[in-house]
């Protein structure tokens, strides 16, 4: 039997970091993961189970402090990092030079243009490590994933927006000049752990709201991997108040009648090979509550009667398909396993 892989993950005192921890601990070809913490004061949590203490017993989860010598002594062969853009900035460089793998979590590395990097505030000083990244959706890049030394794990957002409009942008299909609107909503958690005035229970419950409209740092993914110009797509996020979950209402035209049959055979030929994508049939619709824990983005779709209106419903779990579950189901397509493996 050949030798389990080796992985840290560093930030897996947050949401996604979290999740993303219980898959790799119980991942049938991993060994535990090394957790290890930039946060090196007094008070810094020495177990993962002292911020989530539903994981006592059988010793927790220690955390060390982060060091470059300590993940060579481990033989750590694959980095993740569930960090903020700034500080996955940093460390990537790094990683790489010293032969790591690494799957950053955060949207350091996702944009290539640097106008959309511009809301990242990030300039062109890194522009050999972005030229390697890979744009880590395994639905539209697996091929070019399983030989990345880095992959830029997608954002929630997009990956529920790019999933449902990709078959029928790659294939033509959308009268792009009528363009895209992208309402998308999306639980609490998938604004971060670190609360701020619109996170707290207070605004949030019995609430329902819209932000960042016309600025949101993840339009540009959506953008760029789809090929879309600013004028032909418009997306507005909102916040739900449940802890987590995406849904996204798409409407689009297509370029020409078609039936609804036509649309559920693109889906359908477009993800055969995809074990992580469900669609549902017409006139059936995703709900949050079908995807929540699973790994599975949930596609559904309604059709006008002139053959044109085209409404697409999109659901995923932001923490796991849009976050952990996805950065998982690329390491499984780094490593030649299912993509299935550890996520069932």
């Amino acid at each position: 039997m050949s030798a389990k892989l080796k992985t840290a993950v560093v930030g897996a005192t947050g949401y996604a970091g979290f999740e993303l921890t219980c898959l790799l601990k119980r991942h049938p070809h991993l060994c535990a993961p090394l957790l290890l913490s930039r946060e090196n004061g007094p008070n810094s949590p020495a177990n993962l189970a002292e911020v989530f203490p539903a994981l006592w017993g059988n010793g927790g989860y220690p955390l060390e402090p982060f060091s470059w010598a300590r993940l060579r002594d481990c033989r750590v062969e694959l980095l993740f990092l569930s960090t903020p853009p700034e500080v996955s900035r940093a460390l990537v460089p790094e990683a790489i030079a010293r032969g790591l793998r690494v799957i950053d979590l955060s949207g350091a590395w996702r944009l290539k243009q640097e106008q959309h990097r511009a809301v990242y505030g990030f300039g062109d000083n890194q522009s050999e490590v972005i030229e390697k990244s890979i744009y880590g959706l395994p639905e539209l890049n697996r091929h070019r994933i399983r030989d990345a030394a880095l992959v830029a794990n997608p954002g929630c957002y997009p990956t529920s927006i790019i999933l449902a409009l990709a078959p029928l942008l790659r294939r033509g299909m959308l009268d792009r000049s009528r363009g895209i609107v992208c309402d998308s909503k999306s639980g609490v958690s998938g604004a971060g752990k670190e609360p701020n005035s619109r996170t707290h229970f207070v605004s949030v419950a019995n609430n329902f709201s819209a932000y960042s409209v016309f600025g949101h740092r993840h339009t540009g993914e959506v953008l760029e991997q789809l090929e879309l110009a600013d004028n032909e797509l418009i997306f507005t996020p909102h916040l739900l108040p449940i802890p987590r979950g995406i849904l996204s209402t798409i409407y689009a035209h297509l370029a020409h009648p078609m039936s609804p049959a036509d649309v559920e055979s693109t889906f359908r030929q477009f993800y055969a090979e995809s074990p992580w994508v469900r669609l549902f049939a017409t006139p059936q619709l995703p709900q949050i509550q079908f995807s929540l824990h699973t790994n599975y983005c949930d596609l559904g779709f309604c059709l006008a009667d002139d053959g044109r209106r085209l409404v697409l419903v999109s659901c995923v779990d932001n923490l796991l398909k849009g976050a952990a579950g996805q950065a998982v189901q690329n390491m499984n397509l780094m490593y030649g396993w299912s993509e299935e493996a550890g996520l069932n």
